[in-house]
């Protein structure tokens, strides 16, 4: 796997010679970006119909019952409560068409480092902030929310899971950002001394 830490062309032979092109750099950055944008926009739109994705998850588990018994509980107990819930306090669930709207929002401001990821750096570095903020928030709300530790593993994951492809984006843009600074440099005049 390439360094991308390493400077342009060294142990190449070739000074300042960049084994990846800065169009292959942007190419990259758009193929992670891509993969963060459709994990938040399928995150999103699975956010609306959960009472139902509950109700298929549970019965997909059930055969598997005898060999997975806590899951199946769990599944079901989830399954239950968003059912009751959406009987008797149907308000309840805008709260997590709101957690949809979000999810889709931000999949939009990824747009921005899609189009220019150096200007827009920001919105990666803020994704990358937000993961973190996962396991935190996990660790603190599951446990007050009565999770089960298994699953707030699982909600932990989307904040590991997440920041990969970030951290790689964000790799090649600080790389582009170098390397168009020290073209900006060397485009400067001498200063001359009087």
């Amino acid at each position: 796997m390439e360094d991308l830490w390493k400077p342009a062309g060294a142990g190449s032979g070739r000074p300042y010679a960049s084994p990846v092109t800065p169009q292959q750099r942007v190419r990259r950055i758009r193929l992670w970006l891509a993969i963060v944008i459709a994990g938040l926009v399928v995150s999103g739109v699975t956010a609306f119909p959960l009472e139902i994705e509950t109700r298929y998850l549970a019965r997909s588990v059930a055969p598997v019952a005898g060999y997975l018994p806590g899951l199946a509980s769990w599944l079901t107990r989830v399954h239950n409560g968003l059912a009751e819930t959406g009987r008797r306090y149907p308000f309840i669930a805008y709260g997590t068409d709101w957690l949809a709207f979000a999810h889709l929002v931000l999949a939009v401001a990824f747009w921005g480092p899609v189009r220019d990821p150096v200007r827009n750096v920001w919105v990666v570095q803020l994704g990358i902030i937000a993961c973190a903020g996962v396991i935190p928030l996990a660790l603190i709300c599951g446990p007050v929310r009565g999770i089960p530790f298994g699953w707030t593993c699982v909600d932990m994951s989307f904040g590991v899971f997440g920041v990969v492809p970030l951290l790689l984006a964000y790799r090649h843009i600080r790389v582009l950002q170098v390397t168009a600074s020290l073209a900006g440099a060397q485009a400067l005049p001498a200063h001359r001394s009087t």
